[in-house]
């Protein structure tokens, strides 16, 4: 068991919550009891995730997406209220992290994404108000387009759309997990990389066929689950409280 204001003092700083300004309020959003014996973790703030964290015996659940946005109404009324009474109900905390998480070196989804194809951090990719939010990564040696699509259907349980109009074979890759949008994908065309990979599709067909660009779309969801499953890891270890990865997939 461990108290709530400690989980909160550590996340706060380990993924410096306050070192990049976004849309989402990141950090603490709903304050539930005091003490935590388990930790949830899920990609997305929604009643599904949170009817199954209380199933699991959640005290916290720790989202990528959470409830309020600097965009957004803030009223609790209607679907809202009925998501958030859940966690009142049972005085269950959610704690959110956001680009906090896309950028992270350690158990950010971009750093451990380049991980698990082979390649280490090699540059900045993708600045927002000042501060990078993907990373660029090199392999020591090639590897084929195909054996990445491959390790990450396998590892994110999931089903890559690919553009395989650049070079077979595999060196530096540029990644923007989840919303990589159209302005991201003409950054990529700057950076001289054999491979872009992303979450959501969009439509560069005809921009990546003819700039010779290879390009993975692994999927939204699928490209935002490695992140909170590695983060779950590290406050098992901190404070040796029981963690659980709550999967909602979307199929987006």
């Amino acid at each position: 068991m461990v108290r709530l204001s400690e989980v909160r003092r550590f996340l706060d700083n380990y993924l410096k919550t306050d070192d990049v300004s976004e849309e989402s309020w990141n950090g603490l959003q709903i304050e539930g009891k005091p003490e935590v014996k388990k930790i949830a973790f899920a990609v997305d703030a929604s009643i599904d995730t949170f009817k199954k964290a209380i199933k699991e015996k959640a005290d916290l659940v720790v989202v990528h997406h959470g409830q309020f946005w600097k965009s957004e109404n803030p009223s609790i009324a209607g679907w809202i209220k009925e998501r958030i009474d859940i966690l009142y109900k049972n005085g269950v905390s959610l704690y959110v992290a956001h680009l906090p998480l896309d950028r992270h070196r350690e158990v950010g989804h971009n750093a451990l994404l380049l991980k698990l194809m082979g390649a280490k951090i090699s540059e900045e990719f993708l600045e927002e108000h000042e501060k990078n939010i993907g990373w660029i990564g090199e392999r020591q040696k090639p590897v084929a387009l195909q054996k990445i699509v491959s390790t990450l259907n396998s590892e994110l349980s999931t089903k890559c759309k690919v553009l395989s109009f650049g070079k077979k074979n595999i060196r530096k890759i540029a990644v923007c997990s989840g919303g990589g949008n159209d302005e991201d994908f003409f950054e990529v065309l700057h950076e001289n990389v054999d491979l872009y990979v992303s979450g959501d599709s969009i439509d560069v067909y005809s921009t990546a066929k003819d700039a010779k660009m290879n390009v993975i779309f692994a999927g939204h969801y699928a490209s935002e689950t490695i992140g909170m499953k590695a983060l779950a890891k590290v406050l098992a270890k901190k404070f040796g409280v029981k963690t659980v990865f709550v999967d909602v997939p979307t199929g987006l």
